[in-house]
């Protein structure tokens, strides 16, 4: 961390100089009841780019330390924050969902870059901090939400309608987010299915999750789980690393930026089900020092699961870290009935 002294009495940001030209229709940052006719979106001029000092001020105007419970590191450089949007090709219209905003400094770019931000924010005290920054835009919307346990189907539905974007078949909305490292395995696993509503998920993560996630081979120790999931549902592409002295507090580990971009649901691998499939891919996982004849035997008899293993390539006595994506869904095919 940086020992730059910040002090104590503060002026207050900037106003931002714009005039919607309907400012009554985000005036209450909800999505409760959604307008039935389009978002009348006014283009803003672009704003000064956050800083290290200026992320600084911000929390101290606002007595605010960075809570170790939610996993609290900001963004100090706005180079980065640039990178980030960037990676999601984020254009003129397009709905992006940031998890997390902090003091505001990604949403920043976001706006700037002619975005629609709907913004989750699990504390109370940011949401509020960001919901004032923002107030003279119709560009953002902030709900004070524990993003594991919110309604983020239902929400961004609601704002896809009220932007008249469901009649538009190749409409989607984008992901862009700085999110807590404790949380990403969890923002992972509910975002990923929803290549209905999402084109492309850009998020910064702990460098070391985000090379399992995308650059994990087979037959080692790192290849999961998480990794037949990543991959069923999306194409990783780790972009760039981030040093851990870009964040305040400093966080022990330096993080990267992964972008997925989703498969539509015809484009998922051939599957019965995928309920039974990652059922099937959990237990094997679960017994991952376990040969996959021990493993499965609660689907089908372990010579019937030696055939199927040779059947579809792969040696009868084959363990799970030994299979590709391809070679679960064979197997599936092969072995469960639905």
């Amino acid at each position: 961390m940086r020992s730059t002294a910040t002090p104590n009495l503060l002026q207050p940001l900037p106003p931002i100089s714009i005039s919607p030209r309907n400012p009554s229709l985000l005036a209450h940052n909800s999505l409760s009841n959604p307008p039935k006719r389009t978002l009348d979106i006014t283009c803003a001029s672009k704003r000064s780019p956050d800083d290290y000092h200026a992320t600084l001020k911000t929390l101290n105007s606002r007595g605010r330390r960075p809570r170790k419970s939610l996993g609290q590191h900001y963004m100090l450089n706005a180079e980065i924050n640039e990178q980030l949007v960037a990676s999601a090709n984020v254009e003129e219209g397009d709905l992006v969902l940031e998890i997390g905003p902090g003091t505001g400094s990604l949403t920043n770019v976001l706006i700037d870059a002619g975005a629609i931000v709907l913004a989750i924010e699990k504390d109370a005290h940011m949401a509020a901090l960001v919901r004032e920054r923002f107030a003279d835009t119709n560009r953002f919307k902030v709900l004070q939400e524990d993003f594991i346990k919110c309604h983020i189907r239902s929400h961004m539905l609601s704002m896809l309608e009220s932007m008249g974007s469901l009649s538009e078949k190749t409409r989607h909305a984008k992901v862009v987010a700085n999110i807590p490292f404790n949380i990403s395995t969890d923002v992972i696993k509910q975002l990923l299915p929803m290549g209905d509503i999402f084109s492309e998920i850009v998020l910064l993560l702990q460098d070391e999750t985000a090379l399992r996630l995308v650059e994990s081979s087979l037959r080692t120790s790192e290849y999961r789980l998480i990794n037949i999931f990543v991959n069923f549902y999306s194409d990783p592409e780790y972009k760039f690393k981030v040093p851990r002295s870009n964040f305040f507090p400093q966080p022990n580990v330096d993080a990267a930026v992964v972008k997925f971009k989703l498969k539509q649901a015809v484009n998922y691998p051939a599957v019965s089900s995928t309920k039974s499939f990652f059922s099937m891919v959990n237990s094997a996982f679960n017994g991952k020092r376990k040969m996959l004849r021990k493993s499965l035997q609660h689907i089908c008899t372990p010579v019937e699961i030696e055939e199927a293993l040779q059947n579809v390539g792969c040696l009868a006595t084959s363990r799970p870290e030994e299979l590709t994506l391809d070679d679960f869904v064979n197997l599936h095919n092969s072995i469960v009935r639905v």
